[in-house]
């Protein structure tokens, strides 16, 4: 504990003007850490993680909020180190650490130490939720995603007018294909009113599709916190999205964000670039594969030209000197024949090869895919084993039941002196309720 004493006896003495106390930067902020320190450390503190990042350093730096603050946060890599679990946004947890202020900044942070799951975050359990209902819905099927146009006649993009996710996708689509129109549907991507509007741009887009000849749509925005991303969670614009008379590619975030509407989406980009490359083939390629088809065109105009050229010069030469002709044809015939016996004879022996090589791969082949089916077999037995209750048992863990063998559950599901039957590794016991206690 740092008593006030010592703490002014390290400040720098202020300076005095007009007798009001003029404190310099540094020595205020000193003051501020120093009474943090007196007063609040170590701290323990529950809260959610966001905005969570791990530098190539190793140092971790996120915020922890809750429904009404937030405070920065920095956990260094030898803390970071001793982490059992992998942390991720929106989870709950709880940090034990000391309170400081970042003096090149002036902001408050919290140095952690320790961090341990507190269970899901409110926002990522209401993601997992909604996930888990609209999957069972079927709206994730595979089988109703629709596949992109080969050469749309003009791209749809829904976004902000001021996101740099904007930005990115008209560059990507005048760098592959200048000559596709591109069609802006613009609506917020963040804040409370982002879904409405992005659920209205779709609606738009999909009212307007004859008039402006949008074969596919693009829903983008940069990288973000879950919270940032959160309005691509709504259940309604997921709906809209299946909806949607055009194929959707939905470009959120980066790689490693996923959103309800990346699911719903016929095609799901790791990055708003991504989604534009997605959709739009090169420029390049498609003129030179009109370059190729003209040659092959042109090639084989050439061809037949040169043929019917021959064939009339034949005939010509037939209708002259017809014995020559049934001469031409006893030749022919002779070759034909002659090809005909070399043929079957070397696709008899073609036949005699691939059967020898089947006879000499066979056992070698048998062999294999029964140690295959072995080894799934030994696996099968290994998973089904670790599913054994048994083991349960033997971690010191009970079953308990009443005496018709019904599981008890649930405190409120006994009352005093019942008697109860408790089922351990070795045997049972039975036991009588003295009291209960709801947790």
């Amino acid at each position: 504990m740092v008593d006030a004493y010592s703490v002014r006896e390290r400040l720098p003495a202020p300076l005095a003007t007009d007798g009001v106390r003029v404190w310099p930067v540094s020595s205020l902020l000193h003051a501020i850490a120093d009474s943090l320190e007196a007063r609040f450390n170590p701290v323990t503190v529950q809260g959610e993680l966001s905005g969570f990042s791990r530098a190539s350093s190793g140092h971790c730096y996120f915020s922890l909020k809750d429904d009404q603050g937030q405070v920065r946060c920095a956990m260094f890599r030898r803390a970071a180190s001793l982490l059992d679990f992998s942390p991720r946004d929106g989870q709950l947890v709880e940090l034990r650490g000391r309170l400081g202020v970042y003096e090149p900044r002036g902001e408050l942070q919290l140095v952690v130490e320790s961090m341990q799951q507190a269970g899901q975050g409110s926002l990522f359990e209401q993601f997992l939720q909604l996930k888990a209902r609209l999957e069972a819905e079927g709206l994730f099927a595979t089988a109703r995603k629709r596949p992109l146009p080969v050469m749309p006649r003009a791209i749809g993009v829904v976004t902000s007018l001021g996101a740099a996710a904007l930005h990115d996708v008209v560059t990507a689509l005048q760098r592959r294909a200048p000559h596709i129109p591109v069609v802006l549907y613009p609506a917020s991507v963040q804040g409370a009113q982002a879904a409405g509007e992005l659920r209205s741009a779709l609606l738009k887009a999909a009212e307007r599709q004859a008039a402006d000849q949008v074969d596919v749509l693009l829903l983008v925005r940069g990288g973000g916190a879950m919270e940032d991303l959160w309005a691509f969670n709504d259940e309604l614009l997921a709906r809209a999205i299946i909806a949607s008379p055009m194929p959707v590619v939905c470009g959120v975030g980066h790689e490693t964000d996923f959103t309800i509407a990346d699911f719903c989406a016929d095609v799901r980009a790791p990055t708003p670039t991504a989604a534009a490359e997605l959709c739009a083939q090169p420029q390049t390629a498609w003129l030179a594969a009109l370059e190729q088809a003209f040659s092959r065109l042109q090639n084989g105009v050439d061809r037949q030209m040169q043929a019917a050229s021959q064939r009339l010069d034949r005939v010509a030469a037939r209708a002259s000197q017809p014995s020559h002709l049934i001469t031409r044809q006893h030749a022919r015939l002779g070759g034909m024949a002659q090809n005909l016996g070399h043929a079957m004879q070397l696709a008899l022996e073609q036949e005699k090869h691939k059967l020898e090589s089947l006879s000499r791969d066979l056992p070698k082949v048998l062999d294999g895919r029964l140690m295959h089916s072995r080894h799934r077999l030994e696996r099968a037995q290994l998973r089904l084993g670790m599913l054994d209750p048994q083991l349960v048992l033997q971690r010191g863990y009970a079953w308990l039941a009443d005496l018709d063998g019904h599981a008890i559950t649930s405190v409120k599901n006994t009352h005093p002196r019942q008697p109860v039957r408790a089922t351990l590794a070795d045997g049972q016991v039975d036991l009588t309720v003295a009291a209960r206690r709801l947790i």
